[in-house]
């Protein structure tokens, strides 16, 4: 795509509308925002730099030149893919706009990259975290109750949170997101569930156990008032140290003091995976739990059978008759 002499120069970054699809995509998470800004703007410093005079110069050929040339440079396929899934709702956004008169990533496809799970902590294991985060809240209020205990209502209402957290997070398989964003009135205490927006703005109420369920009550009694500051915004059910909104980086550092027993550190995103899989392992239907996780598709939710062969070889062998 090299410009010939006398050739238009490259189009700017205003006549590729980036800014402007950035800003359409409010639909989305803003890791998945962030994310498509980045593929995309990394697509036009390519195009550019090999000639392209513009979008209207794009067409499928340019696309697949572009997935050749990050796969010479080692990207692996699932990275590929998403990539191409953004240049495909990027040249959507533009036709739809009327930049280009014809929609050249409609048939663009990339090879999907397989759909490896973290490991999955056992039943036990998840318990054993949860037990030590108790134990961690008990022994605070006992330290809090003697003469001689330290009383620092910080410390203590930030064990409360740290519990609350990892019940929500493995108790209702909440996304890190959902989990920060969760409000005040998203929480029905007396009923058990909780209310969440998901991906794509999707609202689905999800039943929380009776753990999660004293954890949160426990928090917002006794510990969220302890870190309500000034700026604190006021319907949001967890709040940092500082009495900030709580972030997903906040809620890694949870995890990163609330390590399993043998001293590994879980991403917040590995609760949901063992919640899903733990389901399925007791008898959830997969739809069920399809609904619990807000998944559009089932084939998503599908991902989670991979790791549960056991369970799926043990209701073969009680209900088939030739097993």
């Amino acid at each position: 795509m090299q410009v010939p002499e006398g050739q238009a120069p490259a189009a700017t970054v205003a006549e590729w509308r980036t800014g402007d699809f950035v800003a359409s995509l409010v639909a989305v998470s803003p890791h998945t925002r962030d994310a498509y800004a980045h593929d995309v703007a990394e697509f036009v410093t390519w195009a550019e730099r090999g000639g392209c005079t513009g979008p209207t110069a794009v067409d499928h050929r340019t696309l697949r030149r572009y997935l050749a040339y990050l796969d010479t440079r080692g990207f692996a396929r699932s990275s590929i893919a998403r990539k191409a899934a953004a240049l495909r709702a990027f040249l959507r956004y533009l036709r739809r706009h009327g930049v280009t008169e014809h929609d050249a990533g409609r048939s663009l496809r990339a090879p999907k990259g397989a759909n490896r799970l973290p490991r999955v902590i056992r039943s036990d294991e998840a318990n054993d975290l949860l037990d030590t985060a108790q134990g961690t809240r008990d022994e605070r209020d006992v330290s809090a109750a003697t003469p001689d205990g330290v009383d620092d209502p910080v410390a203590t209402a930030v064990v409360l949170r740290d519990l609350a957290v990892l019940e929500v997070l493995y108790g209702a398989g909440l996304r890190v997101a959902e989990c920060c964003g969760v409000r005040r009135a998203d929480c029905d205490l007396e009923r058990g569930l909780v209310t969440v927006v998901g991906k794509g703005s999707k609202i689905r109420r999800v039943p929380l156990g009776v753990p999660a369920v004293d954890a949160l009550a426990d928090w917002l009694a006794r510990g969220r008032p302890v870190l309500v500051a000034v700026d604190s915004p006021p319907d949001a059910v967890f709040l940092n140290r500082r009495g900030r909104a709580f972030t997903p980086r906040d809620a890694r550092r949870v995890l990163e003091r609330h390590p399993l027993p043998d001293g590994r550190a879980l991403h917040p995103h590995a609760l949901r995976h063992a919640y899903a899989t733990h389901l399925l392992e007791g008898g959830a239907d997969l739809r069920a739990v399809q609904e619990l996780l807000g998944h559009a598709d089932l084939a998503t939710t599908q991902v989670y059978t991979h790791v549960t062969h056991d369970r799926l070889r043990a209701v073969y062998e009680a209900t088939h008759p030739r097993a």
